[in-house]
């Protein structure tokens, strides 16, 4: 049985481990306190977003996912953005990935967002496998970035 929990200061020892995997996969290195200072902020403020962690049985954490909120103009609505979903490599292929979209989706609806939407590296053929799998639909954009600091 999986367990998913909105992330609160209790989890942040399990969270931790998990955020530095992911930033790792993607070959990134904020500092610790920097990704704690996030997590932290989330808790304090959810009008800015979520985190989910999952767990199994044993209460051992498989994954976990980051929503942010805003608006979206072509929707002329709300929605929620994706930023992060990670699932441990012993957990991949177990419906954790997709049993934590699930959840930020429902996340969606009682918040009254539109959509649920994100993005992925385009070398991330695993994740892309799951988002085919569920019906998402690939988007045309491409992603720009500039740094402001």
């Amino acid at each position: 049985m999986l367990t998913i929990t909105v992330v609160g200061e209790s989890d942040l020892p399990e969270l931790m481990p998990m955020l530095r995997g992911y930033c790792d996969f993607y070959e990134v290195d904020p500092s610790d306190e920097s990704l704690a200072a996030m997590a932290r902020a989330l808790i304090a403020d959810p009008d800015e977003g979520l985190q989910l962690v999952a767990r199994d049985d044993a209460g051992t954490p498989l994954g976990f996912a980051t929503v942010f909120w805003t608006w979206q103009t072509l929707y002329a609505a709300r929605v929620g953005v994706l930023n992060d979903l990670y699932v441990t490599p012993q957990s991949r292929g177990t419906g954790t990935g997709r049993a934590l979209i699930e959840r930020c989706l429902q996340h969606c609806r009682e918040r009254g967002a539109l959509k649920l939407v994100w993005e992925t590296a385009l070398d991330n053929v695993t994740a892309q496998r799951l988002y085919d799998g569920i019906g998402a639909e690939k988007s045309t954009w491409h992603t720009y970035e500039l740094d402001a600091g």
